[in-house]
């Protein structure tokens, strides 16, 4: 496991709050269970049946709508780059600028846990780009390529 400049193995969801400025029922990224400064990230999203895009997709064959996933994915990146350049939510907000390549593999259940797996492609100032996939059960469900940029809080 990758923990630089990290005490603790893990970054639990108070940590992430820290981080980035999401909240239920937005906030789609439970832990991060490793973490490399300015390379790589993994975190894990539990999905349950109790989320409330459950009752609409679908009541009868419950699915995680592929958009969320690239949310979560978009997350995880972004829990990343704040933790990479120390830049808590208090004076910098990083927004999610584009999405290239997305397929969606496998459908996503309640009971499942996704692993986000997201990969530094290119830094350059204040924009990131990212190689980004979601797994369950070391199946990948769901893969893209992002961008963000990272800018002072308004």
């Amino acid at each position: 496991m990758h923990t630089n400049n990290i005490a603790n193995p893990e970054i639990n969801i108070i940590k992430i709050m820290d981080l980035i400025p999401h909240r239920y029922p937005f906030l789609l990224v439970d832990k991060i269970i490793d973490i490399e400064i300015n390379h790589t990230i993994a975190g894990i999203k539990n999905v349950s049946f109790n989320e409330p895009q459950f009752t609409g997709h679908f009541p009868d064959n419950p699915v995680m709508p592929g958009v969320l996933i690239i949310e979560a994915l978009a997350q995880v990146s972004a829990v990343l780059v704040a933790h990479s350049t120390s830049a808590a939510k208090s004076e910098k907000l990083i927004y999610f600028m584009s999405i290239d390549n997305a397929k969606f593999r496998k459908i996503v259940r309640p009971g499942d846990s996704l692993v986000l797996k997201s990969s530094v492609v290119q830094h350059r100032g204040t924009v990131w780009k990212f190689s980004a996939r979601a797994e369950v059960d070391s199946s990948v469900v769901a893969e893209a390529d992002l961008m963000a940029m990272m800018k002072d809080k308004e």
